[in-house]
């Protein structure tokens, strides 16, 4: 059995379901079964070698969807392209994985300019080029492709965000992916019932969610417009169930004018990731919400769901600084630096083995061999386990800041940092310092209309975690720079407050409904 397999047992039990409902139209699961097995006989037809790679480069569509189904049902190897990305940054990708195919929005030609292969557009295509559509009708009543792989077979190459290192093509084998439906499925409940709001990038951490929804008899509802405002819209009008987007477009729909609970009228599951969400935060968002608050912690290399935190993990508040239980197929422990495996409450670094775990990285054998030890995968994460078997994350290995000689754990500082009510959102980092070898200092975006001066915050932290953990300098962002997903980039807050004459002005953060997070 292969992940896309899921797909096509749904289509066969639930014909007449609606599978993605998007602005053009809804497609049913059958139409949606023939339209994939169209144009996967079409990606054959272009080039009929296994395990070839095909680029996607697209925003959220309906024909992204089954462009992607098409990749996955011929046995070949799917490449996301973020269209937000820059075009050295795609050009290194498609150099690296050598697609035969590239799959595009006429809007993203000018960032695969110059590269091979062969070119299907979503939409309208130029003069002399083929589309999905037209493929589609061309291949129209064609049967499923059959092909015979094994299960460690590369079903992905996804490259890693980049924010600590030269960015990596992370191989994710069909046993990830299959391991992953499994996990989404039992963790959040899905059923035929499904309606999944498309909010955050198909080419990042919705792509996870594609499959076990489907799986179900679930519905996929793409949004026309991007932004907290088109989301709240969706939730509101099209009947959204469920949700996964980073925390920084939660606070942003909570922020919107006018808004209540009452806009989310079907939500029963809103899922986090992507980033850390601060205890104080938790509160906010559960009083704002209800009790539909999940989480999970995962990487590329062991896609999204290592472990999870459901909602009613959430309402013991010892676990709302945690990312929840292991999941099934995958083994967490936490790693001292000889190798040994620690015992509950000592922090060392996360480590897994298991299904989920990738395969390695895309011709890259010595980075390899760095991270999958032994079978386990060194995340580069810090964090702990309790006695109950929660996880409980620190920060990355390279984040953890050494002043004075003692230990400070960046999420620490952010989570009473974020306490203070005027306190948006934070990061917190080290800098070099003769003195203590490194200073501890933070970034805040302040909430609207209010005020906070940097010695105020300063004092608020020192009052709650003492002097070692206290930020020697705090710098105010009108809005903290952030990945395409909406990660803070914490590299470059922090060289920012290194640079020469480092500004350190007070300012609100951009309106509410200003998408900072670029959820698609």
């Amino acid at each position: 059995m292969y992940p896309i397999d899921f797909f096509w047992r749904a289509a066969a039990r639930w014909p007449g379901n609606i599978a993605i409902d998007a602005p053009e139209g809804a497609i049913r699961y059958d139409a949606l079964a023939a339209q994939v097995a169209a144009l996967a006989t079409a990606l054959n037809a272009l080039d009929n070698t296994l395990q070839s790679r095909v680029g996607i480069c697209a925003k959220n569509s309906a024909e992204h969807i089954v462009a992607l189904l098409a990749v996955l049902a011929c046995g070949k190897v799917w490449v996301p392209l973020n269209p937000k990305s820059t075009r050295p940054e795609i050009r290194r990708i498609i150099d690296a994985t050598e697609p035969s195919i590239l799959v595009l929005d006429t809007a993203c030609a000018g960032l695969l300019e110059g590269a091979a292969g062969a070119r299907i557009h979503c939409g309208s295509p130029p003069p002399g080029q083929s589309s999905v559509a037209a493929l589609i009708a061309q291949h129209a009543g064609a049967s499923r492709p059959a092909f015979a792989l094994p299960q460690d077979a590369t079903q992905a190459i996804k490259f890693t965000g980049g924010t600590t290192g030269l960015p990596k093509g992370v191989m994710q084998p069909y046993r990830a992916w299959m391991t992953n439906v499994s996990n989404q499925i039992h963790a959040w409940g899905f059923d035929e019932h499904e309606r999944y709001i498309v909010a955050a990038p198909i080419t990042h951490g919705t792509s996870t969610y594609l499959l076990p929804i489907l799986a179900q008899g679930g519905c996929h509802v793409v949004l026309a417009e991007a932004g907290a405002e088109a989301v709240r819209t969706a939730f509101r009008e099209r009947g959204g169930t469920v949700c996964f987007m980073p925390p920084t477009l939660v606070y942003m729909l909570m922020a919107l004018p006018g808004a209540a609970r009452a806009d989310f009228p079907c939500l029963r599951r809103l899922i986090y990731g992507g980033a850390p969400m601060p205890p104080e935060k938790i509160r906010e968002v559960r009083a704002f919400f209800g009790p539909v608050l999940g989480t999970t912690y995962g990487q590329t290399e062991a896609p999204q769901s290592l472990t999870v935190m459901r909602p009613e993990d959430f309402e013991d508040e010892r676990n709302w600084a945690a990312v929840g239980l292991p999941t099934w197929f995958s083994d967490v422990a936490i790693m001292a630096p000889d190798g040994r495996l620690l015992p509950p409450g000592e922090v060392g670094e996360v480590v897994a083995r298991g299904d989920l775990v990738m395969s390695g990285y895309w011709r890259l054998p010595e980075k390899t061999a760095e991270t999958l030890v032994d079978g386990w995968l060194h995340t580069g994460d810090r964090g702990l386990i309790d006695e109950r078997g929660y996880l409980y994350l620190k920060d990355r290995l390279k984040d953890m800041v050494i002043t004075g000689g003692f230990n400070v754990y960046p999420v620490d500082v952010e989570n009473a940092l974020g306490q203070h009510p005027a306190v948006h959102e934070c990061t917190v980092f080290g800098v070099p310092d003769e003195k203590w070898g490194e200073a501890v200092q933070a970034a805040v975006q302040l909430r609207p209309g209010q005020h906070a001066t940097e010695g105020e915050l300063i004092a608020f932290v020192r009052e709650r975690l003492g002097p070692v953990q206290t930020p020697k300098r705090v710098h105010f962002h009108a809005s903290l720079p952030r990945s395409a997903v909406g990660k803070v980039l914490k590299t470059a807050v922090r060289e920012r407050a290194i640079a020469p004459d480092a500004p350190s002005v007070p300012s609100a953060p951009p309106p509410a409904n200003e998408s900072t997070a670029n959820p698609s």
